[in-house]
């Protein structure tokens, strides 16, 4: 086979990208510390009250009384003065529903984020404002639907960040979940998922429930957890309430996790090989010179152990001359239970620089057409992550 192939980097993402704030880069720029003093609880509603918010405007009492900031909490949309508001770092809406604010009282809160201000939305702050878009792209997604309250597994994607740091990576709980009317990954910077797998009528997919992201001069956090009273009472969740409120006031160090290589080195398994002399371990020996290569005939697949579990956000295959024309890239925690989390049937060879989003130990790529009349031949695959 020749080796004299151009190699073109292609760019294939996965997931649509949702409504934001004036197309914001995923990760914003890290702001410096500062101090908390203030915040304001916003929670007037014009639809659907949930009974969950005295406990609540409790929770946060409780919360600045332990950590040095003071709260007041309102139902009157006339707190929302450019004057009154200067006074807060943070203002949180609390479950709000419907239309709250006139136009003047937008124009003051849209005034007061953009300069610099602080946005934490919990739960139904999602199902509010709905005619006002700049509201939409600052809380990040509208509410479009939720099932029946039921158990299901959050994937925490981001545990670097101050409010999910404490987190388990895989955190199973009772609460409400929201369907949002457009995906915000993209426009937002994704710190927990919905695991869709774990609980009935969940319709998005690739289904992100709590984020931030800068806008203007100031930024905002969401999350649509806390529908539940019990919910006010649970450490876990009002320590990640607490990080969403330190993350809004940038009164702490918020910046995206590390990515690094995972795959260097670790044992691989092939559906077959050419020859002795293209194993599988040499797709993931970090030679650009040495190839794996596989029988000529479909299906064949390579898959690598990453030796335990991993937040898998990228995989890169550097393709030979024989190439994968139609593929898909799996995932496995257990080397059991596989589930695709990419497919193509329009490979062209060069460099595929595929992102992805995932938690497993396992990543298998299989082959299901050939580009040439050649077996599958990788010179490298990689595993980006954390």
């Amino acid at each position: 086979m020749s080796m004299d192939i151009s190699r073109r980097a292609v760019l294939r993402g996965i997931g649509a990208l949702g409504i934001g704030a004036g197309g914001l880069a995923a990760f914003p720029s890290v702001a410096a510390a500062a101090p908390l003093t203030k915040v304001l609880v916003f929670s007037k509603t014009a639809g659907f009250r949930h009974d969950s918010i005295p406990a609540g405007i409790a929770a946060i009492r409780q919360l600045g009384g332990q950590n040095g900031f003071a709260v007041d909490a309102t139902e009157d949309a006339g707190a929302f003065t450019t004057s009154n508001l200067a006074q807060y770092q943070v203002v949180i809406w609390l479950s709000t529903t419907g239309d709250v604010l006139n136009a003047t009282q937008q124009t003051a809160f849209e005034s007061y984020v953009n300069g610099g201000g602080g946005y934490v939305g919990v739960h139904a702050a999602a199902d509010t404002e709905y005619d006002w878009a700049w509201y939409g792209g600052c809380c990040g997604a509208y509410f479009l639907s939720h099932p029946a309250q039921q158990q299901a597994s959050v994937i925490v994607e981001d545990r670097t960040s101050d409010a999910t740091a404490h987190l388990p990576a895989t955190w199973s709980r009772f609460d409400e979940w929201y369907n949002y009317r457009a995906n915000p990954r993209g426009s937002v910077s994704v710190l927990m998922r919905l695991d869709e797998s774990t609980y009935s009528g969940g319709t998005m997919g690739d289904h992100p429930i709590t984020w931030w992201h800068d806008v203007g001069s100031g930024r905002a956090w969401y999350t649509g957890l806390g529908h539940t009273i019990e919910s006010y009472s649970d450490p876990l969740y009002t320590r990640m309430l607490l990080g969403g409120i330190r993350i809004a006031a940038r009164a702490t160090t918020t910046q995206p996790p590390t990515e690094v290589e995972l795959a260097r080195g670790r044992p691989v398994t092939v559906s077959s090989v050419e020859s002795g002399t293209y194993a599988g371990a040499n797709a993931v020996d970090g030679n650009t010179g040495t190839r794996w290569s596989s029988a000529f005939s479909d299906p064949q697949w390579i898959s690598v152990d990453l030796g335990a579990v991993h937040h898998i956000s990228r995989v890169r295959l550097s393709w030979e001359a024989a190439y994968g024309r139609a593929y898909r890239i799996e995932t496995s925690s257990d080397n059991s239970t596989w589930g695709s989390v990419f497919t193509t049937t329009t490979g062209d060879g060069g460099t595929d620089d595929i992102a992805v989003s995932a938690d497993a130990r396992y990543v298998r790529v299989t082959g299901t057409q050939r580009g040439t009349q050649w077996g599958y031949s990788l010179w490298e695959l990689s595993v980006l992550g954390t």
